[in-house]
């Protein structure tokens, strides 16, 4: 694979929502881990701070959603930085180069939005990891896209 096939994924979607619906499901943090799955309970996404919480997906709640929110441009862009697949409870991810996921949303047809989420960097992850958290996520972001799909279509 040539380095853009292996260092980024993105993904769109069409939501049968207003902008300003699919936004709140964005930005706002508690209504983010309602659709994607994390107990983000009086959180907020502040550029510059971190924002964490326990993932309560199935099998996957020893993973915590932790995030630096990088970018808030409401009805925009939405970005953070995280490591992606952080797996192992043995490993500590800090030490690694996170990813970032921008989220940039567009008007469409029929009072829809366009929704995109780009994840990059994963030829910075560590090599013997590196595959693996870019496979898991490439298929994680087509689940999540439909996730908040259905939790802000009208």
């Amino acid at each position: 694979m040539s380095t853009s096939e292996t260092d980024r994924i993105e993904r769109r979607i069409v939501i049968n929502a207003p902008r300003a619906r699919v936004w709140r499901a964005l930005s706002n943090a508690e209504e983010f881990g309602t659709w994607f799955g994390a107990k983000l309970n009086g959180q907020s996404f502040v550029p510059g701070q971190r924002t964490r919480g326990q993932i309560t997906i199935c099998q996957y709640e020893h993973i915590w959603f932790d995030v630096v929110v990088q970018r808030v441009e409401p009805q925009e862009v939405l970005a953070f930085h995280w490591h992606p697949y952080p797996v192992d409870a043995s490993v500590d991810y800090e030490q690694e180069p996170p990813t970032l996921v921008t989220f940039t949303l567009k008007d469409a047809p029929g009072n829809g939005t366009l929704l995109t989420v780009v994840e990059s960097g994963f030829d910075k992850v560590p090599p013997h990891r590196r595959l693996e958290a870019f496979r898991m996520n490439n298929q994680g972001w087509e689940v999540q896209l439909n996730n908040i799909a259905r939790h802000a279509s009208v």
